[in-house]
């Protein structure tokens, strides 16, 4: 869907007198949140037409999302009550304090007249008064603009990474049954959880750190820490926002250790969408088929609980083989590409 060329001429004249604002979505009234929610719901649907269209009023849920070592600063730019542009710094304080993390939406009605540089600039204010010596921020190729701002304020693409698709209308039954079958006398137990059981919670917050072993390109990052509490918060911020979770691990009933774990996320009110989240098997347990099982098994329980949804999507690094090479395995097809950027301040 082409920009209405007509509007950015009709809304420039009021658009570069507009100010960046800082914004609290804490402090905001609800309609300026919902404000900033159809904001990105628009820009959202502008460049992906034919998925399910966001709800504004999720995305405002979203917008107040933050962990106690977390810090969460938002810039506006208002025409009367509607959101024209939004951007937001995101920096951890106890780990990868050298980080900040932005990332910026104009609406497809007011860009190409400069808003998404001055609110790169407030973003950028922000990043050095705290001390961050690397900003990072992601692009897609559904919004090719994105990569050419990046590129225009120095930024150096940092992690490739593929955007991919399942018709889960196609799966191959046949793989499915063979990626479950488990040799006999086998020590490993599958769960399957929408919460985390509590006695399980310590066990699951170990075992999702191993994603820090995945690749992470020329990324200067440092490895994230998971907690009992974070994932806990996790589950409420997402549950605010209508999502449900179907998670699956493997437990070595020998020990009691879970070697691996996938989680699936769904929003009941885009029915026909799923979106895989990590997936991970424990360096030590590899090489005996768990990463294929958890997958072929979580393919199949999510047929059972959301048999609306006909697309499953998820991302991965393109330096990532044994992901990609799984997901091509079952059918994922490419879809797009998104691109982390980062920019190391002098």
């Amino acid at each position: 869907m082409p920009p209405d060329h007509t509007v950015v001429m009709m809304t420039i004249p009021s658009v570069t007198r507009a100010d960046v604002t800082p914004f609290d979505p804490h402090a905001a009234t609800p309609e300026q949140r919902l404000a900033v929610g159809q904001l990105l719901a628009d820009a959202f649907a502008f460049a992906v037409p034919n998925d399910p269209p966001l709800l504004p009023e999720k995305e405002a849920v979203m917008l107040t999302w933050v962990e106690p070592d977390e810090r969460l600063e938002q810039f506006v730019v208002w025409q009367d009550d509607q959101a024209l542009a939004w951007s937001r710094v995101f920096y951890e304080l106890r780990e990868n304090t050298h980080v900040a993390m932005i990332r910026i939406v104009v609406h497809p009605k007011a860009r190409r007249v400069g808003l998404g540089t001055r609110l790169w600039a407030a973003a950028r204010k922000v990043a050095v008064r705290e001390s961050r010596t690397v900003i990072l921020g992601m692009t897609s190729s559904r919004s090719p603009a994105g990569e050419a701002f990046a590129r225009h304020v120095g930024a150096e693409a940092a992690l490739p990474n593929r955007q991919s698709e399942l018709d889960l209308e196609a799966l191959d039954a046949g793989l499915l049954t063979l990626w479950k079958t488990r040799p006999d006398g086998d020590p490993y137990q599958l769960h399957v959880w929408h919460t985390i059981p509590d006695e399980y919670l310590e066990r699951m917050a170990e075992m999702m750190m191993v994603m820090n072993t995945a690749p992470r390109g020329d990324l200067d990052v440092e490895d994230s820490t998971v907690t009992p509490q974070t994932i806990r918060a996790g589950e409420a911020m997402d549950a605010g926002a209508g999502y449900q979770h179907l998670r699956m691990a493997v437990e070595d009933v020998r020990s009691g250790q879970l070697d691996g774990f996938t989680e699936m996320f769904y929003q009941p009110e885009r029915a026909v969408m799923l979106y895989q989240g990590a997936t991970a098997v424990r360096p030590a347990a590899r090489g005996q088929g768990l990463g294929k099982w958890l997958k072929a098994a979580m393919l199949e329980r999510a047929r059972t609980e959301f048999p609306l949804a006909r697309c499953l999507r998820t991302d991965n690094a393109e330096v990532n083989d044994a992901m990609l090479g799984i997901n091509v395995a079952l059918g994922f097809k490419e879809c797009a590409s998104n691109t982390s950027w980062q920019l190391k301040l002098s």
